[in-house]
């Protein structure tokens, strides 16, 4: 069942996390004048720290540590934040006392209005999203792009009206906590190994991925790709229309690469889209992005001659294979956002010169084998810092890649690399790792990585 605005109005709702996330549905709930308990676990925090984050005038209690059952049992909703896992005692407890638990983008959805066009997957979520809010702002005044892509969508859904439209990335972390979620276009861009220390299983990470569609009727859509063996057999049992997207071969009906044009078969007419020299995006995983996102923006009613142009004029977005500088003749590369082994891959086999890669960081609990072995003889050195550094050494070394190097942070990494590049090679921050324990997130890593560059670029100078 749907709320609407009104609905919450004086209800007691926990706001569990109190990061971005959790401000944002703080201001959401105190906009529409929930009765707002701001609860984090960690009683080391400062109650005055998180206080001076609350919007102006918010009347939020606070709570830090212990969760009462008192608490919980006058509780009308509790709202999680997608860092917090489903399955710690606090959150169970919840569950147990039969209070209503929705996610950041559930509550967004249910105060919001609009057509919602959302994107999940294990990797090109943030370039596929950033091309269809382009997309869709050339073809509508009202469009929000929101999600992990850093815009809250609790900080949009109140300014939403009808006619607008709602381009949201959205994790699984995410996906666990949606009710009634349907948006009108979905799509799943692939599924690889990832986040197996939140959802301990593959089984498990690929159900929560495909709930993105959990609320779809056929009258909907859901965009997939077709070269994903998991995908290909969820199209069969997937709730809305499915149409597929390819870079291997030619697809009867869907949108798919033949040589350097993407093509759109609808059936009774094939388009084309645009050609792949005619983009900015390079390397085939970048066109299956924009595959997928023309694919979003067809189902939605946007014409060829929009999407095309759009696609014609974007650029990559920050921190994915993201060209830095070149230094005496060395090209240096940030792919922060490379936070996962397939991810990684990407950002490797997208080389054209002989690279020294930068990778390591948090241990999600991934194999890096795979990883190792497309380097297919283009790294020269692979640099490792953070927590998995010695984990992935031991993989190379197994794979019979001995050229690793152990450094003590990022800019050590990026020194060494420095002293041990030739004119004509790369070096390529593409750690495979996420970047928690050693920065806030990825794009922190990046430009961090952008800055230790640039001063080495100066001193040139």
């Amino acid at each position: 069942m749907n709320l609407n605005r009104e609905d919450l109005r004086g209800k007691k709702v926990l706001v569990f996390g109190s990061g971005i996330s959790g401000m944002g549905a703080v201001k959401l709930l105190d906009q529409v004048g929930a009765r707002i308990l701001l609860y984090d676990g960690n009683e080391n925090l400062e109650e005055e720290d998180i206080r001076r984050k609350l919007p102006e005038g918010c009347s939020a209690q606070i709570l830090l540590g212990e969760l009462p059952d008192d608490v919980i049992e006058s509780l009308d909703l509790a709202v999680m934040s997608p860092g917090v896992p489903q399955d710690i005692p606090p959150v169970l407890r919840l569950k147990e006392k039969g209070v209503r638990i929705w996610g950041e983008v559930e509550l967004a959805y249910q105060m919001g209005k609009g057509k919602v066009l959302a994107i999940t997957g294990t990797n090109g979520k943030t370039t596929t999203t950033a091309l269809l809010g382009e997309i869709m702002k050339a073809y509508s005044d009202s469009v929000f792009v929101v999600g992990n892509i850093g815009n809250a969508y609790t900080g949009a859904a109140l300014d939403t009206q009808e006619d607008s439209y709602v381009v949201a990335e959205i994790s699984s972390f995410q996906l666990e906590t949606i009710e009634s979620f349907a948006p009108k276009v979905s799509a799943i861009l692939n599924i690889t190994e990832d986040h197996l220390n939140r959802h301990h299983t593959m089984e498990e990470y690929i159900r929560v991925k495909e709930l993105i569609t959990a609320n779809q009727t056929k009258e909907d859509f859901c965009i997939l790709n077709y070269e994903d063996p998991v995908l290909r057999r969820f199209g069969d049992a997937c709730p809305a229309t499915t149409v597929f997207f390819s870079s291997e071969r030619r697809l009867g009906r869907g949108i798919f690469l033949e040589g350097d044009r993407i093509l759109l078969r609808t059936g009774e007419e094939e388009l084309e889209i645009v050609k792949t020299d005619e983009l900015y995006l390079l390397g085939k995983h970048n066109y299956e992005n924009v595959m997928a996102a023309a694919a979003m923006a067809w189902c939605a009613g946007v014409p060829v001659e929009v999407i095309r142009r759009t696609a014609m004029e974007f650029r990559a977005v920050p921190h994915r294979i993201e060209f830095v500088e070149e230094i005496d003749g060395v090209a240096y590369y940030n792919d922060s956002k490379g936070t996962n082994p397939d991810a990684a891959i990407k950002g490797i086999q997208a080389m054209k010169r002989p690279t020294l890669l930068i990778g390591g960081g948090y241990d999600k609990e991934s194999s890096y084998e795979e990883w190792i072995r497309a380097f297919d003889g283009k790294v020269r050195y692979l640099v490792l810092i953070g927590q998995t550094r010695e984990k992935i050494e031991k993989a190379a070394h197994e794979c019979g890649f001995y050229d690793t190097i152990l450094a003590e942070d990022l800019e050590e990494a990026v020194k060494i690399c420095a002293e041990k590049a030739r004119k004509g090679d790369a070096v390529l921050l593409s750690p495979a790792c996420a970047s928690w324990g050693q920065f806030d997130n990825y794009e922190q890593r990046g430009d961090k990585f952008k800055e230790y560059v640039r001063n080495m670029k100066k001193k040139e100078n």
